[in-house]
Parts: structure tokens; sequence; C-alpha cells
């Protein structure tokens, strides 16, 4: 048999779940910024291969179909990804871990995931890799950016629940798979469903808004988006952070770790050494 059982995966996500937390800090950190990065590098390649694409359906399923290239580095490579885990209730509900721990791994895993994206975001500005297609690129860079910081914050929330219950779906298929073709198979489907669906993902958005932030602070891009009929001024650091970081990543948590992870410690783990 290839793969694990949904309940051997979930019996064998206490281990893992354990080994993150356990993690010292300084290498949870870097784990987490070359997260960041992967998932940053995702977008940049999903970006640039669909702009210029018509009709622009088709143009977002070519980009969604490339973006689960992140994951596939951040599963394969070994990296720290936020949404991911969100699993980390399941040792925590197994009493393997303590609160202090997975918020402790959250934080820290976090802030890295926000650097890696971040660095990324500004070295794709800054040496203008966005000014492909006669600056098309920079102008769907800004154009993404400024539609999720004109999200409402229930919009913004539950796009984030629906986007990190497929994030980690996809995971969960992941580990099912005993080789690298199952995992990266396994984790295409759901990550591509996200995309094409327009979901929220914490991680992304801070390449994503990022990106389109300091883009934005480049005259000719600015001057391209504008007369593209963006809005810039729905474009800030605080609409990025208020409007859309902080709903997005509740939305996340509810949607990995309630509907994925409370739910399949119910399934599989609750009362299973009682039996």
């Amino acid at each position: 048999m290839n793969l694990f059982s949904p309940a051997e995966v979930a019996k064998n996500y206490i281990n893992v779940g354990k080994g993150k937390v356990n993690t010292p800090v300084p290498k949870m950190f870097l784990l987490a910024v070359m997260a960041g990065a992967f998932i940053a590098l995702g977008g940049v390649a999903a970006t640039t291969a669909s702009v210029g694409v018509t009709p622009a359906s088709i143009g977002k399923l070519v980009g969604a179909c490339i973006f689960p290239g992140g994951l596939t580095m951040v599963l394969l490579a070994g990296s720290e990804l936020f949404t991911g885990n969100c699993l980390l209730v399941i040792p925590l509900l197994e009493r393997e871990i303590k609160v202090g721990g997975m918020l402790k791994n959250w934080v820290v895993v976090y802030l890295g995931n926000f650097v890696g994206g971040t660095l990324v975001a500004a070295g794709i500005v800054y040496s203008h890799q966005v000014s492909l297609f006669d600056n098309a690129m920079a102008v769907s860079v800004i154009s993404t950016a400024a539609g999720k910081c004109s999200l409402s914050f229930s919009d913004a929330f539950l796009r984030g629940i629906f986007c990190n219950f497929l994030v980690c779906i996809a995971v969960w298929i992941s580990f099912a798979a005993k080789d690298v073709a199952g995992k990266v198979i396994g984790l295409f489907f759901p990550i591509m469903i996200f995309v094409v669906c327009g979901f929220e993902h914490s991680v992304a958005n801070m390449y994503y808004i990022g990106a389109g932030l300091f883009a934005k602070g480049v005259p000719a891009y600015a001057e391209a988006a504008s007369h593209a009929g963006v809005n810039l001024d729905a474009l800030s650091w605080g609409q990025f952070l208020g409007r859309n970081l902080v709903p997005v990543t509740l939305g996340n948590i509810v949607g990995g770790g309630i509907f994925v992870g409370c739910v399949y410690w119910f399934l599989y783990l609750k009362d299973s050494g009682k039996k």
C-alpha cells in the first residue's frame, strides 16, 4: 500500500508536531523564512505566467496550476509554514504539546514567513522583474494587492477559512503519500482549487500585498497602474495589516486548526487510546 490511512496520518502527525514545537527558535525562524520565500516564489511564477493570457479566466487557471509549486518546496525541501502548522492543534488535543509551545511556534513561524515573503516581494520589484510585458506585470501586482486590501473584514475572514481548510487538506494528503510523486500529486488539486476560487492565504498575501506596496512606490509602476484604473488609495501598509492580514490570519486558524485539525483529531484520535 502506497498510502498511510487517515488514522495513521493523524497518529504520525503527533510526532511531527512535537518535533516542530521542540525545534530551537533560531532554526525554527530560518525554516520559516525559507517557507515564506517558497510560497512567495510560487506567487511570482503564477503571476508571471498568467499576465497577458486571455481571457483572464484562463490566465487565472494557468497561475493556479503553477502556484502549488510553492507548497511543494515547503513540504519537500524542509521549512515551516504557519498555515500548515495550524494542524498543531492535533498534538495539543492529544496533550503531547502545550498551548505555550504551539503559540510560540505560530508566532516565530509567522514572523519568519513574513520576512521571507517580504524579502522576495522587495527583490522582484527592485530587480524590475515586474516590468515584464511592458509593465503589465507591475499593474497586475498592484491591482491584486489593492483588491485584497479592499475586502471587508468578514469577506477576508471567510475566504481565509476556506483557504486554509484546503491548504491543510493538501498537507494532510501529502503526509498520506509515501513517495515524492504521491505527495506532489496529492497537494496539487486542493491548492489549485483555493487559488482558482480566490480564497485568502495569509502567508501568500505577505508576498502579494507586499509586492504591490513596493511596486506602488516606483513612479513608473504606479503610473501604469493608475492608467489601468487601479485604486491606489486602497493600498497602504495600514490597509494591508488591518483590512487583510488580521482577518485572513484569523480565518486561516479557524479553517485549518478547527475544521481540519480538530475534526480529524475527533474522528481518528479521540478516545483511541482507551479502546
